[in-house]
């Protein structure tokens, strides 16, 4: 097999992986705005000699194509955009830039894609790569632009993955040690929704509250509906929670104020159960109305659930136990985040897995944190898992 010696030579390159990484943690940018962080992964590509690129999707994207063109097609992809958190770690590579820092583990996705792309060319100028890949530098995975989208959407408008048969992804996995990966079959990570609910009284008088209708007191009626929610309205068996987030009225301490504005988050993993939380909602909100009041709901539709593909998922565990039969494989979902590669995998089949990139130290470090930091020592596993699953993927026709 053309990738059976994959583990010596992704840790040959291990370097490179390292030395890639730390320059786009020392220098992050935020969603839509990766100028310099494509500029420099166009420079590497094309060090490699890859000549086949297009930029400019969804303003600093890149997708790098090696092979004949020819089925199957198969997409890996990386997403590169930071987070607005100041970093607190000391390393001398540590973010440069105040309230910017690669808080979520993209500047290591990016890495590992680069060095994936390095070891096929390898193959295919031996004359080992089968089929089209198609690695995808994602812009714009944490935030959305003014239209409200995030950056898979514009990968996806751009027809680069039209013919393509199969699409990958990993993440960093700081509650998992390094030697150890998780996966799961089906949705894996949540549906976003988000709400504002403005309820409108009358107001008045703080020392006369029978004179006006009182959007605060309505609020507590409203309150209760919402958190019980989930125990008396949802199925147990189903997976979908609410939460509140911000409440926001009045401007002093003897006035009632005419409107307050109740704002949170959705999720779920199922269609089913993000159509049933919003009509919940609705309803619960209309209890107002016994009280002389009135509502106004806004929905913010946001990601949609990440669903992994069973048959892709068996093309990573195959891989797993051919390059690293020691490794500790956990299959459960991942949580209640969202990931906009569920966009992806909503159109394409496709898996993202889980990688351990945890440090044996005793500290937890979370994701979305100003402590957050990976056991570089990921870097060659995750471009080898990824470098496998490509030959496996293109010679199992994309995985069908």
């Amino acid at each position: 097999m053309a990738n059976e010696n994959i583990v010596d030579r992704a840790e040959e390159i291990k370097t490179w992986l390292v030395s890639w990484r730390r320059h786009l943690h020392k220098y992050p940018e935020l969603s839509f705005q990766e100028k310099q962080t494509s500029k420099f992964i166009e420079s590497v590509l094309r060090s490699m000699g890859i000549l086949k690129l297009e930029t400019g999707i969804g303003k600093h994207g890149i997708v790098a194509t090696l092979g004949n063109g020819e089925a199957p097609v198969i997409a890996i992809r990386a997403d590169m955009d930071a987070l607005p958190i100041q970093e607190l770690n000391d390393d001398e590579y540590a973010s440069t830039y105040h309230g910017m820092m690669h808080a979520c583990g993209h500047d290591a996705h990016t890495a590992i894609l680069l060095g994936t792309a390095k070891l096929l060319v390898e193959d295919y100028e031996a004359g080992n790569l089968t089929g089209t890949v198609k690695l995808i530098f994602q812009p714009a995975e944490e935030d959305t632009d003014e239209q409200g989208i995030t950056g898979a959407p514009y990968v996806l408008q751009s027809g680069v993955l039209d013919d393509v048969d199969a699409a990958l992804a990993l993440h960093m996995c700081p509650w998992r040690q390094v030697g150890e990966i998780q996966v799961n079959d089906g949705p894996s990570m949540a549906n976003i929704d988000n709400f504002e609910l403005t309820i409108t009284g009358t107001g008045g008088h703080g020392g006369y509250p029978h004179q006006g209708k009182d959007p605060f007191w309505m609020m507590t009626y409203v309150l209760q509906g919402i958190y019980s929610l989930i125990s008396r309205k949802m199925n147990p068996l189903d997976v979908g929670t609410i939460s509140v987030g911000q409440i926001q009225g009045g401007t002093a301490m003897n006035v009632i104020p005419d409107q307050v504005k109740i704002r949170g988050t959705m999720r779920s993993y199922t269609d089913d159960v993000r159509e049933q939380l919003k009509r919940e909602l609705e309803q619960i909100a209309g209890v107002v109305h016994a009280f002389g009041g009135d509502y106004e709901l806004q929905l913010e539709q946001g990601e949609p659930a990440l669903v992994n593909d069973r048959k892709i998922n068996n093309v990573i565990r195959q891989a797993v136990g051919t390059l690293f039969p020691n490794m500790n494989m956990y299959e459960e979902p991942f949580g209640m985040g969202s990931e906009d590669f569920g966009h992806i995998t909503k159109q394409i089949p496709g898996a993202m897995f889980f990688l351990g990139c945890g440090f044996d130290d005793g500290i937890m470090r979370h994701l979305h944190t100003p402590d957050f930091k990976i056991n570089e020592d990921v870097l060659p596993i995750g471009t080898a898992l990824f470098t496998a699953c490509a030959h496996r993927l293109l010679l199992d026709g994309g995985g069908k």
